[in-house]
C-alpha cells in the first residue's frame, strides 16, 4: 500500500456517523491517511448535531457534505486502501466494485440521527457516535500498517469493529 492511505467510511445517509468519522480520521491522521465518506442513499445534507460535535472537538467542518458512494467508484476517484461501513444498513447492502481491492470491515455503530427525544439526549447519542469512533480510530493508527501482513492486517481491522 502507498502513503498517504486512502479511507473510506460508509453509512446510508452519510449525514453522521461517516462524516464524523471522515473529519475524525482526517485531523488524526494528517500526512498518513486522507480519509473520505459517502452514502448509499446520502441525505444531501450533514446533521447539524454531527458537525456540532465535530466542532465541540475542536475538529474542522468546513469541506464536510453528504455524498453518494458512486463519486468513489467513479473513474478518477481515489484508489482507496480501506474501506469501512459504520451503519449495518450500509453493511448489508451491495457494495459497488472498488477498485484497488481496499480492505474493508464493519465497524457498527447505533445511529444518533434515530434518537428521538429531549435535545440533551440527541446531543448524548451524538457524542456517544463520535466517542466510539474516535477511540477505534485511535486503535486504527496505532496499528503498525506497513509492516503487518494482509490477513493480519485484515483480523486488526476486524477486531476493531468488534471493539
Amino acid at each position: 500500500m502507498a502513503h498517504p492511505y486512502n479511507v473510506l467510511f460508509l453509512c446510508t445517509g452519510n449525514s453522521a456517523r461517516s462524516l464524523m468519522a471522515e473529519a475524525i480520521l482526517n485531523h488524526k491522521g494528517k500526512g498518513r491517511f486522507t480519509a473520505y465518506s459517502a452514502g448509499s442513499h446520502p441525505t444531501g445534507e450533514p446533521r447539524p448535531e454531527a458537525l456540532q460535535q465535530l466542532a465541540s472537538a475542536g475538529l474542522p467542518t468546513s469541506g464536510l457534505r453528504s455524498k453518494s458512494w458512486d463519486e468513489f467508484s467513479a473513474p478518477r476517484a481515489p484508489q482507496l486502501d480501506f474501506v469501512f461501513t459504520v451503519c449495518d444498513r450500509a453493511a448489508r447492502e451491495q457494495c459497488p466494485y472498488w477498485p484497488g481491492q481496499p480492505m474493508t470491515a464493519h465497524w457498527g455503530v447505533p445511529d444518533p440521527a434515530a434518537i428521538q427525544g429531549a435535545p440533551e439526549e440527541i446531543a448524548r447519542a451524538f457524542r456517544d457516535a463520535f466517542t466510539v469512533l474516535d477511540r477505534r480510530i485511535g486503535l486504527f493508527l496505532s496499528l503498525p500498517l506497513a509492516t503487518l501482513e494482509d490477513i493480519a492486517l485484515q483480523r486488526q481491522i476486524d477486531e476493531i469493529g468488534r471493539s
